[in-house]
């Protein structure tokens, strides 16, 4: 049978798809162009009509990911308004659920060595993605006065560094890492720890 090739309808995207599923099954640095295109049905010269190399392939796939990230987070934040702390909770919940529901945009996006600087799109859509929760921290700490304010960008950055750890650690089913507790019940309770310690929210009486 003749290949697709040039006349594969969606090529792109087919190629998106046939790199996530690599992604996942052998990890960023595990599989070919030529392996990429072969799940796709088309050549590998057909490839660089749409990508220069595997990284900008891997890069759209990043891309896509954050995509629906932003949306997944900004999700959460609108649904468990108008309690900012409700909102910055569900925000790191949202992305264990996106690191379940999504693993090789996820593995795309954080564990591909994969600049967000990249491309200016892919710049665009992280810096929503991270926006989301810059807002719920900056709502969250207005009852405290300015000079003693911690900033948004910090707050936020720790409450991903928590929900980065606990995906890795206990909700990716890595070996010998099993914990004797949710990974939710975990990254709430770290979460409620970090913002009692910062003054964001009243300790527990």
């Amino acid at each position: 049978m003749p290949k697709r090739g040039y006349h594969h309808g969606n090529l792109r995207q087919a190629l998106v798809d046939a790199a996530l599923a690599l992604i996942e099954a052998k990890g960023p640095t595990g599989f070919t162009l030529s392996e990429a295109a072969k799940q796709a049905g088309v050549t590998p010269a057909a490839v660089y009509r749409h990508f220069g190399g595997r990284e900008d392939l891997i890069a759209e796939a990043a891309r896509q990911g954050y995509e629906i990230f932003a949306d997944v987070m900004q999700y959460a934040y609108d649904k468990h308004q108008p309690s900012a702390l409700a909102a910055l909770e569900a925000t790191g919940r949202a992305y264990l659920a996106f690191a379940r529901r999504y693993p090789g945009h996820y593995i795309a996006m954080f564990e591909s060595g994969i600049s967000v600087n990249h491309s200016p799109e892919l710049a665009a859509v992280s810096a929503r993605a991270r926006g989301v929760q810059e807002r719920a921290a900056a709502e969250l700490s207005q009852h405290i006065p300015p000079g003693k304010r911690p900033p948004p960008t910090m707050v936020s950055a720790h409450i991903w560094a928590l929900s980065h750890g606990v995906v890795e650690l206990f909700a990716r089913n890595s070996p010998g890492t099993q914990s004797p507790f949710p990974p939710e019940a975990l990254l709430e309770s770290g979460i409620g720890v970090y913002l009692r310690g910062l003054g964001l929210i009243p300790p527990d009486s």
